[in-house]
């Protein structure tokens, strides 16, 4: 895991490997010491190879707490997870080379 602070008070976290209730607590810490000041919290997941329902509950919580983007493209195994779970419409998505923030 990744974190590059932007100038303009975006924050990226890029998050590789996987992600379950044994790994997703780096992603919490990482998130509330690095990234607490950030005007926008921009995950990307593109190279999530795998996640569960506590990556789910992390992601939700974040969202919860401060204007979060996920920046994709989404890995197939999350988007099932996010859209089987009905979660997908909760985020807003960026792809690729789009413009955040």
């Amino acid at each position: 895991m990744t974190v590059r602070v932007e100038a303009d008070g975006v924050c990226v976290v890029a998050c590789a490997g996987e992600f379950d209730q044994d790994t997703v607590g780096l992603l919490e810490v990482t998130c509330e010491r690095e990234t607490a000041s950030a005007k926008l919290l921009v995950l990307d997941v593109k190279n999530v190879a795998f996640a569960d329902s506590s990556f789910l509950n992390t992601l939700i919580r974040l969202r919860n707490t401060r204007p979060l983007v996920l920046a994709g493209p989404l890995p197939a195994q999350l988007h099932r997870l996010l859209d089987m779970t009905g979660a997908l419409a909760l985020f807003e998505m960026r792809e690729g080379g789009e413009q955040v923030g």
